[in-house]
């Protein structure tokens, strides 16, 4: 057997031990042993609300304890195989050793990086949304594609998808899109979107074939569901309009002020919501949608004053610096302006394929830290 090899098994088993005393795994494991029990007890959906909490909580535990579980005992298959090889000086299990180092390598990488996503709000929900910049059709085709790329890697990976509001452009493509993407971790993977994405190509809007540099906003803020420590006075802070939904609904959507726009009047922020027929949902929506993006603001004024005192710059807020650029003429490529991650088809990129630069954001700022 050679060297290589037998590095690469050792490594990962020492990686493993990392990961399960880092990540509490015999705390997580003696938890999960209690929840079960409570769930098994007679009597435990009597109290609805209660046994919904310790369900999340298990469903957040085994998100770590499953794959963990599975690492330590491929960990314990590697150490026979290479003692049987060393010992027999057979070359047989070789593959073996082999295909299983891959397989725990593969889930030893995922769960590394899912535990870079530690704070509370990372295992939630994410509201996404997309903001045409200035550049008229051009801009609005590209918040449409940014709107397809992030509706296609969503897809990609199982996750569920709402729609709450869209506003179509004139033309073609669209002004600005909110969307509710939810599955594991969906915040943690998306929250480094946030910022001003730009495309380079030749315009297909421009009859002389010149090119042009188009702006899109992206912003991502976690859903806290009704758990968000944020006050509002919903009377006196908030300025709430109806109005017509613009989309697809059929008569009864078009014909009723469904949709709702909340302005919190200190610091401006809008969102508005139009996807459900009732305007009472869409205004609960709403609310959760501006809980959200003020506790974003609260923990990006937070990270400021942290980065401030290291030093350092905080990350960019929606709107900002740009923080990738996709490139379609003269050259092809697309690059992440922040870790320097660059890919050199840009198509499947913008057809959903965002894992290397979500992963990249997130080691990178685990080293910024």
């Amino acid at each position: 057997m050679d060297h290589e090899l037998r590095d690469k098994c050792t490594g990962i088993m020492d990686r493993i031990v990392k990961l399960r005393d880092s990540l509490d795994y015999a705390g997580k494991k003696k938890r999960t042993t209690e929840i079960n029990e409570k769930m098994g007890a007679a009597g435990f959906w009597d109290n609805q609300e209660k046994a919904q909490v310790l369900v999340s909580e298990m469903q957040q535990l085994q998100l770590t304890v499953k794959p963990l579980t599975e690492l330590i005992d491929g960990a314990g298959d590697l150490e026979v195989l290479l003692e049987f090889i060393e010992e027999e000086g057979s070359e047989d299990s070789i593959p073996e050793l082999a295909s299983t180092a891959d397989r725990l390598q593969k889930i030893l990488d995922h769960l590394e990086l899912q535990a870079m996503m530690s704070a509370p709000e990372d295992g939630s929900a994410a509201y996404l949304s997309i903001q045409a910049g200035e550049g008229g059709t051009d801009s609005s085709d590209w918040a449409e594609m940014l709107l397809r790329m992030y509706l296609r890697w969503a897809e990609r990976r199982g996750f569920n998808v709402e729609i709450l509001d869209r506003s179509d452009a004139e033309e073609a493509g669209i002004r600005s899109a909110t969307v509710r993407i939810e599955g594991d971790y969906a915040y943690g993977y998306l929250k480094g979107e946030t910022g001003n994405h730009r495309l380079i190509r030749i315009s297909p809007f421009d009859s002389a074939g010149r090119r042009h540099t188009s702006f899109a906003a992206v912003d991502v803020s976690p859903d806290l569901g009704e758990i968000a420590e944020i006050e509002i006075n919903w009377d006196q802070d908030v300025r709430e309009d109806t109005y017509r939904a613009s989309g697809a609904g059929g008569q009864h959507i078009n014909k009723t002020d469904s949709a709702i726009r909340l302005t919190h009047l200190e610091s401006g922020v809008v969102v508005q919501c139009q996807n459900n027929r009732s305007q009472h949902k869409n205004r609960a929506e709403a609310r959760k949608m501006l809980k959200a993006k003020l506790f974003q603001i609260e923990q990006e004024k937070r990270d400021a004053e942290l980065a401030a005192k290291r030093g350092g710059k905080s990350k960019i807020g929606f709107g900002g610096q740009t923080v990738r650029n996709y490139v379609l003429h003269p050259d092809q490529y697309a690059k992440d302006a922040r870790t320097g991650h660059k890919v050199g088809n840009p198509g499947p990129v913008l057809d959903g394929d965002l894992d290397g630069f979500l992963e990249s954001f997130l080691r990178w700022g685990m080293a910024e830290n």
